[in-house]
Parts: structure tokens; sequence; C-alpha cells
């Protein structure tokens, strides 16, 4: 054992117990998290603005701090940029990270001195979570590799401004920087397929123990790498012992990235957003993401179908319940104020706090009042998947609710890295499951007022044409897999 992996043992021993501890008190820990920012709330623009020194309890947080997406925010936004202090949170951002909204364009997420820490910290913790629960140090001896946009900022106004991952950069500990890749020169590539055939070629003949990316961006590097290689993943690389992963919904691309690295390694998720690092998992596969309770936010819940309200009820942790999608709602140690994050998720257990992303609170489909979601299509396609061996590539899905003929229905844009020996009974496959998991899809279908789902299958490489087009090819950018509108499909099949 080298001297990481025997340093490893006894830190991630002290940080596990650490989390345990703050994972049963999670009440105690975000009522402290709360107290803490309405002090540093009260010093700020926003915060006098809205009366934080006469708030006695969370009711008075409820009563005078709105509602807010990042449009309310982006005039206070502009105001920062321009280097007036203590807007949102004393002083100024660090940073400010970038980010593409759905309706917002680029939005710019305030990092500062004090928020940091829970993006630098978290994924950390997972790692040292991990390894004590599974005794593995050794990986940290060999090679690691984060893949992750650009280090390069740039500046909004006075404040320097990147995407989230490419910040992270900046602070990673020297102790990793030695056995850490891709080189900085590489990782400062702004062309995507560049970047990637640069890190291939710079990895291709290390040790490399731990991989971490988006799921869309892992499969990528995997296929450059089997092409060169001609040999599985797990073969290139014999001490690739743990793949860490998050961004997205991780199912659809199981199968496939199982078979690019063609054995068993074990996985980490995390749940990162650049408003802040709200979970990561704990405990082994399928148990849910373990809430961040103790990390500079503040979290409120919206019941996912309220969330279109006027004013709908706001949750605190303690009233959570399993079984029902929430939407997120934070307040931070960045500025971030009643923030609607945009994501839905579900807790799986109360104690401790675990959750499952279910989706994006602007990703569904209800044109015909089926309120079908995220990870309901997700977990239907993953299931027809294993069921028929055919593998997935990329997909997203849209209503065709005036089809040439027949009656309307859901259209699922397919790309296959694998097809089905028939797509005819692969679609049979996910709506026969996504009508055990939607009764609303299942009456409507029964019903005859919606005909059961439809494939198009497109060739290889069109959703990467799709998003050269769009000028956003890279692995910061994340694929819509359902929605109302039918922009995305009808660009895709055109």
């Amino acid at each position: 054992m080298k001297i990481r992996s025997a340093l490893s043992r006894p830190i991630s021993a002290y940080i596990a117990s650490s989390i345990r501890k703050d994972a049963g008190r999670a009440i105690e820990c975000q009522d402290k998290v709360f107290k803490e920012l309405i002090i540093k709330g009260q010093l700020c623009i926003y915060g006098k603005a809205h009366r934080f020194k006469e708030f006695n309890s969370y009711k008075d947080f409820q009563k005078h701090v709105p509602l807010a997406d990042y449009e309310d925010f982006r005039p206070l936004i502009e105001r920062i940029s321009t280097g007036e202090k203590n807007v949102l949170w004393p002083g100024l951002p660090i940073y400010f990270a970038k980010t593409s909204g759905t309706t917002s364009g680029m939005k710019y997420i305030p990092i500062t001195r004090d928020s940091i820490s829970n993006h630098l910290n978290s994924a950390r913790n997972a790692l040292f979570m991990y390894m004590d629960r599974t005794k593995n140090y050794v990986f940290a001896d060999h090679s690691m590799i984060f893949l992750q946009g650009s280090p390069v900022l740039d500046k909004k106004g006075v404040i320097p401004a990147g995407r989230l991952s490419g910040i992270v950069a900046h602070h990673i500990p020297a102790y990793l920087q030695k056995n850490r890749m891709p080189s900085w020169e590489t990782n400062c590539i702004e062309d995507w397929e560049t970047k990637v055939d640069a890190i291939v070629e710079e990895t291709l003949q290390k040790r490399m123990s731990l991989i971490s990316g988006i799921p869309s961006w892992l499969r990528m590097y995997f296929e450059k790498l089997v092409a060169r290689a001609g040999k599985p993943v797990g073969e290139i690389f014999p001490d690739f012992s743990l793949l860490v992963y998050g961004g997205v919904n991780y199912e659809p691309y199981r199968q496939i990235i199982d078979s690019l690295i063609g054995r068993h390694v074990d996985t980490v998720e995390l749940y990162p957003a650049s408003e802040g690092f709200i979970a990561y998992q704990d405990e082994g596969p399928g148990e849910g993401l373990l809430l961040n309770v103790n990390s500079g936010i503040f979290f409120e819940f919206i019941p996912a179908d309220r969330v279109d309200e006027d004013f709908p009820k706001r949750i605190p942790l303690e009233g959570v319940e399993t079984g029902i999608d929430y939407a997120i709602v934070l307040s931070n140690n960045a500025g971030l104020w009643g923030y609607k994050l945009g994501d839905t998720v579900r807790f799986v257990s109360l104690n401790p706090y675990r959750l499952v992303v279910t989706g994006r609170v602007s990703q569904f489909i209800s044109a015909f009042g089926e309120h079908v979601i995220a990870s309901e299509v997700e977990a239907a396609l993953a299931q027809a998947c294993a069921s028929s061996g055919a593998r997935v590539n990329e997909f997203t899905v849209a209503p065709m609710v005036n089809p040439p003929k027949g009656l309307p229905h859901h259209q699922w844009i397919i790309e296959f890295g694998k097809e089905p020996v028939s797509i005819a009974d692969f679609a049979v496959l996910i709506d026969e499951d996504l009508r055990k998991r939607n009764t609303y899809y299942d009456d409507l279908v029964a019903g005859h007022v919606l005909e059961p789902l439809h494939i198009v299958s497109l060739p290889k490489g069109t959703f990467k044409k799709y998003h050269e087009s769009k000028g956003k090819l890279g692995g910061q950018n994340k694929v819509t897999h359902l929605s109302d509108s039918r922009e995305m499909a009808e660009a895709l099949i055109n």
C-alpha cells in the first residue's frame, strides 16, 4: 500500500463518521444552516429589502422571501457584475458559474468564498464514503481522470466566469495533482472532438483507476478508447475500479457503458449543480443519494404537481414524505434565496434523508393530461433494453398532437447503438412498462385517446450533429429526454 492509499484509510474513516453524524441530525443541521444564512443575509441589499432582521422563525422567511427563478435574480446579478458589493451576499462572488438555462439563456450563478467549499468538498466526501464502505483505498495510488469543462475563464463584468467543472479545476488539492488527468494543456482545449482525442492519447498508457464525468462524455471517451485500442476499457485499464458519474440520469447510458467497459467496476453517483452540490451516493447502488444537509444550503420542497400554482405550499425538510415528487427550492451561502432549482426529486428514505432525481420541472409530457416524467420514460427504456439486448446512444420524446393519420401519440426519437431485432416489438416493451408506471398514460391508451407510442430510429451521430448545429457539443450539455414542445424533435428528424 502506497502513501496515498495508506493515508486514505484514517481520513476516510474520520470524514465518514462526521457525515453519518450529520445525517443522523439532519433537521438540527438545517436549522443551523438557516440561522447562519439569515445572519449573513441581513448585511446585504437583498436581506434589508426583505426585512431579514425581523425574522424570528422559518414562517417569517416564508412570508417575506418569495419564490424566485433566475430571471428574478438577473437584475441583481447584473449589478454584482459591475462590482457592486453586498447585493445578495457580503462582498463580491469570487466566480460566476456559467450554465445554460432552459428559458433564461446563459445564466451566471454566483460562487462565493463561503460557498466554494460546498462544490469542492462534496465530491471528495462521496469518495471517502466509498472508501470507508468498501475498503477500496488502492485506487488513490494510480491515475484518475476527471472529465470536465475547460478551466479557461472569461469575465462577466469584473467577476471571473466559467463552467463549474472548469472552476473546480482551479482548486484541485496539490496531493491529487500528480496523478490527476488530463493535463492542464489538454483540459484547456475548447474544441470537443480535439479534446477527447487528446485525452485518449494522454491516458491510453496510464494506470487509470478512477474515471469520472457526465455519462454522455464518458460514453464518447470510452468509444474512442475502444476504437483506438481494439479492446474493452476494462482491459485497457486493468486497475480501473471506480466510475464516478453525475449530471444526468445514468440508466439510459448504463447498458452501453457497461458493454464498453466489458467487466464490473464499482460506481458512485453525484448530484452536483451550479447552484449547489445537492447530494451524493453514500451507500451501495439503489439506496438513493444522501442529501447534503450541512453544507451551506437550506432546502425547501414543493409538491411537483403544485409547482405552477401562484402560491404553492413550501415544505421544509422535516415535512417531506417518501414516494412524492418534489421540486427543490434552495437558499444558500452564495446569495440565492428561495431559488427554484428546476429539478424534481423523490425521497426514498427519511432516516437518513436520501433521494432520487426524477427529472426537471420543465421536462415532462402532459399534452393530453398524462404528466409523464423523465424518470418514468428513462426507466421504461432501460427495462426494454435489458429485455431485448438493444443499446441506446441517445433519445428524446415529444407528443405528436396532430399526426398525419391515426390517433395522437408519444413519438420516441431514438439513436440506437445496437438496434433491437424488431423496433415494433421494442416499442411494445417500452409502452407496456410505461403504462405500468403511469396510470394516467395507461388510461389514455386504454381509452383510445392515445395510440401506443411510435419510434423513429435515427442514424448514429444524429444527436451529435444536432448539438453541433446549436453550438452545444460537449460534456456540459445535456440532452432533453422529454418535452411538451416538438422543437427538438422536429430538428432531429429534419
